[in-house]
Formats: C-alpha cells, sequence, structure tokens
C-alpha cells in the first residue's frame, strides 16, 4: 500500500462519507475475561458515538507508512484452509453477522494480545464502491471494483485521573468519581490490504501506535504474518551495529553523525533523478551500498568487516529502506555541531586579525612617537635656524637618499622622489 492508498480511505471516514455497515466488539478485562460484547448497526449510532466511534476507526489509519504501518504478507500456509487468512476471509464475507466467528476472532486476540489491563477490541465492516479514475485522478461514474474490507482496533481501557470535583448533590467539594475511559488504538489492521486502488487478499495493513514495542505477537500469533521491524526499530537496530562495532562513544557518535550525512545526500540525490511523484521506488540500503558507505569513512578494516557482518545478519531477510535509517534529530544536531564549529574558526580567524592590527598599530604609534620628536626638535630650533635660507623636513628613511651637486654651476641639494611620493614645499603640493 502507498500514502495514496490509505489517505483514500481514510477520507471516507467522514460523517457523510462513511459507509460502515456494522460494528462488533468486546469489553476485555485485565483478567482476559470478556466483560460485554457489543453489535451495532453503525449508521444507527447517535451522532456522539458515532464519531467516537469513527475517530477510533481513523487512527487505525495514522502514522507513517513503514513506521506505525506496516504491509504485511501472509505466508502460502496461512492461505489455506484453517489458515489466519482464511479465516479473516470468513469473517469479511460474514459482513460481521455469523456471532461463532466473531467469538472465535475475539478469544485469538485475548489468547495472544500481550497486554496488562483493560481493552476494547472493535472490529468494523465496510464496503467501497471504487470509482474508475482517469490519468488525471477525475473520478468517472462507473464501478472499478467493490473493496470488502475490515478495520480492526484494539483500544486500551484505563481510569481517568483522580482528582476533586464538585459534587452537585452533596454540595460540596470532594473526590470525583473515577470512570474507565477508552484510548486510542494501541494496535489494529485493515483486511484486506488496499493496494493501488484495489482488493489484496494476501495482505493485511497492521497498525501500531507505538513503534518501539510494535506487538510482534500480534503479527505472527494473531494474524499469522512473518513479523516486520518498524523504521524506528530499524534505525535503533543500525545505531547498534555501529555502536557496538566502534568501541569509542565519542568517535562512534562521529561516525553514525557522518553516515547519516551520506544517507540524506543519497535520499535527496533520488528526489532529483526521479519524476515528481507523490508515490517514488523506495530506495533501499543494500549490503553492497553499506560497503560503499564504509570504505569512504576511513574506518579499520576490521571495523567495517565487522559492521557489514552485522548488518547482513540483522537485515537478511529485507534491506532497510535508507529513509527509514535517517534520524532527523541526529542530522540537525550535526548540523548544529558543523554550525558551531564553522562559527569558533571564524572567531579563531577574528582574534588572530585583531591580534596583526594591534600590533601593527603599536608600531605605528612608535613611528609617529619618532615623527613628532624630530618635528618638535625642528620647532624647538626654528628660532636658532632662523638665518637658513633653506629648511628641510623629510622623514628619517629619506636622509640617506639626500645628495648635494653642482648643476649650471651652482650648488643644489637633490632629493629623489618616487612615483608615488609626494612633497610639501611652504605649503605648495603640485610642485612635482
Amino acid at each position: 500500500m502507498t500514502k495514496k492508498d490509505v489517505l483514500e480511505l481514510k477520507r471516507r471516514l467522514k460523517k457523510n462519507d462513511c459507509t460502515f455497515s456494522r460494528m462488533c466488539g468486546c469489553y476485555v478485562n485485565a483478567e482476559k475475561e470478556i466483560v460485554l460484547n457489543l453489535e451495532e448497526t453503525f449508521l444507527n449510532l447517535k451522532d456522539e458515538e458515532f464519531f467516537k466511534y469513527l475517530e477510533i476507526a481513523n487512527k487505525t489509519l495514522s502514522g507513517t507508512l513503514g513506521n506505525n504501518l506496516l504491509e504485511l504478507e501472509f505466508p502460502l500456509e496461512e492461505e489455506n484452509a484453517g489458515g489466519k487468512q482464511q479465516f479473516l476471509m470468513g469473517l469479511k464475507e460474514s459482513k460481521l453477522k455469523n456471532s461463532a466467528l466473531l467469538e472465535s476472532f475475539y478469544q485469538l486476540i485475548i489468547d495472544n494480545y500481550d497486554y496488562t489491563g483493560n481493552y476494547l477490541i472493535l472490529i468494523f465492516h465496510d464496503s467501497y464502491d471504487v470509482m474508475t479514475k482517469t490519468s488525471d485522478n477525475a473520478k468517472l461514474d462507473e464501478s472499478e471494483e467493490v473493496y470488502d474490507y475490515l478495520i480492526c482496533a484494539v483500544c486500551p481501557v484505563s481510569l481517568s485521573k483522580a482528582g476533586l470535583g464538585y459534587l452537585e448533590i452533596e454540595n460540596r467539594i470532594g473526590p470525583r468519581n473515577r470512570d474507565w475511559i477508552v484510548n486510542a488504538p494501541d494496535t489494529g489492521f485493515v483486511f484486506p490490504a488496499f493496494s493501488d486502488r484495489s482488493s489484496d487478499i494476501h495482505s493485511v495493513l497492521y497498525f501500531t501506535k507505538d513503534t518501539k514495542e510494535p506487538h510482534k505477537e500480534f503479527m505472527e500469533l494473531v494474524l499469522g504474518c512473518p513479523v516486520k521491524q518498524t523504521a524506528t526499530e530499524q534505525k535503533n537496530t543500525f545505531q547498534t551495529i555501529i555502536c557496538n562495532a566502534i568501541n569509542d562513544e565519542q568517535k562512534s557518535e562521529a561516525v553514525f553523525m557522518e553516515i547519516q550525512e551520506t544517507l540524506n545526500q543519497m535520499v535527496d540525490e533520488q528526489s532529483e533523478y526521479k519524476d515528481t511523484k507523490q508515490d517514488q521506488e523506495p530506495l533501499f540500503l543494500t549490503n553492497d551500498s553499506i560497503q560503499d558507505i564504509l570504505s569512504a569513512s576511513g574506518l579499520p578494516e576490521e571495523v567495517t568487516a565487522k559492521i557489514e557482518t552485522s548488518y547482513a545478519e540483522n537485515f537478511a531477510d529485507m534491506p532497510p529502506v535508507v529513509d527509514h535509517l535517517i534520524d532527523n534529530k541526529i542530522l540537525a544536531a550535526s548540523a548544529q555541531k558543523r554550525k558551531e564549529q564553522e562559527l569558533t574558526e571564524q572567531v579563531i580567524k577574528l582574534q588572530k586579525k585583531l591580534e596583526e592590527v594591534a600590533v601593527t598599530r603599536e608600531n605605528g604609534n612608535i613611528t609617529d612617537q619618532v615623527d613628532s620628536d624630530n618635528i618638535d626638535t625642528d620647532s624647538s630650533d626654528d628660532s636658532a635656524n632662523s638665518n637658513f635660507d633653506v629648511i628641510l623636513k623629510v622623514k628619517p628613511q629619506k636622509m640617506q637618499q639626500i645628495t648635494s651637486q653642482i648643476i649650471d654651476g651652482k650648488k643644489c641639494i637633490v632629493i629623489p622622489m618616487e612615483d608615488n611620493e609626494q612633497a610639501n614645499v611652504n605649503g605648495v603640493t603640485d610642485l612635482l
């Protein structure tokens, strides 16, 4: 199933579009005993109940594909007589009107569902008249097929929080009565799966609220399907493989960050080359792909060999989708760390530059002081040299360049001038 398929089913779970024909279920206590059974014609429910039950069904189709929503395939033996798939087919075809089948279904869940506490099992039946769509998604007024399906939800039931409240009869504030509240579904499924806008009786869409502990016993023992890891489990497994291979915690964290960036780059590159479709072919991280990533990481051969072996063992059945291994929090932390490093480098460069400027200024102040001293000395000598016709004031570095020559029979003081040098003679600056 694709995201588009899931959304098509979810759009129908509204007051005016919902066509649930029947809803059945049972309430189970902590001792795994059925306290009550319920069987309702769904469209006859009062509005308040109608919307609450509809919300539960909707939640069973919520979450991320590959993480909260897993498409499980039935093994061939489960499609034979007596198999779990055949049992679900019978339940679907009965339209939830066979009490014996319903009781067997409830008991199957009670016997295998690993949960401590009270819970409510709900199962809905629906028939969806799938309309033909053109290539531009316009609906035609003709039916492709009737998709007959079940939605099952297992909801924990817990006591409301203790607290004080107004006791109207006694007209006082006191401890309020605690009620048993039906919570959002913890586990559930849709059978058969809805793939390419058509019924797929060989698969079931499994829902789990907790992606870290997705009730694998439900997949295996209730539905009869091989256990499938959620994206969260795959991500955690992948990180554990890297950390176990590299004993140094800081180094393993740095390597994992680097790998995360590489995986993210792979996804970005795939998106660039793919057509702009809502559902693209998933990109899998095969054994060859992980080898290429590790060889570019600069890790020692013994470490890469250990990672490759562990990776092949943990993902032997099916390589994980690259998207499932990407941890956005780690990517954000990596980006923040890189930004901090760049800022640190900029600060170091700035400090170095400031030090250079300070040294330059200090040298300049010394030169200015020398010049000032010379000027002061010259000023003090003005009165003593007032009898001279020519008084020169030059920078110290020009002193060695001054010579005296006889030009055209006259004594001359010669001061060589470079192209970038200027002269001021009694305030006149354009002599050169």
